[in-house]
């Protein structure tokens, strides 16, 4: 797994949502449902509360809608791309300083950069180490 910081992450809080779960929330967006179940299985096996998205657009909403501590943001989406999501998230005040970690099959130099831009804190690539990337989760969750 290819893994670039930027700022050194940020730290976040796991938030409280109406049941009285404190577990640190990950918005997952993925478009291929296979990898969806395979990051929520993880996740939710190392401490985390997972809500999915499975476009760009749906990303944005749930992002604003659901506070999550951190996002792993798939860059190859439908309707909007992972970049524009990206994009678009940062833009939302609510949103401005939730760690977002690239997530794509692509490991070349452009990609990266493309995602820093975009506002990507950390980038993972596919295949995915899930060891490393809880790590990496709980490191800028400070879990």
């Amino acid at each position: 797994m290819g893994v670039l910081t930027v700022d050194g992450g940020q730290e976040a809080q796991g938030s409280m949502d109406e049941a009285g779960d404190a577990r640190p929330v990950v918005l997952v967006v993925e478009d291929f449902e296979d990898n969806r179940f395979m990051m929520r299985r993880l996740l939710e096996m190392s401490g985390y509360r997972v809500v999915e998205a499975v476009n760009g657009n749906q990303a944005v909403e749930r992002a604003a809608s659901e506070h999550p501590d951190i996002i792993l943001m798939d860059l190859s989406l439908p309707q909007l791309d992972g970049l524009a999501a990206t994009r678009r998230i940062r833009a939302q005040e609510n949103s401005r300083r939730v760690p977002i970690v690239a997530v794509s099959a692509h490991d070349s130099a452009d990609f990266h950069a493309e995602a820093l831009a975009a506002g990507c804190n950390e980038y993972v690539t596919k295949p995915i180490d899930f060891d490393q990337l809880v790590q990496l989760l709980d490191r800028l969750t400070a879990k």
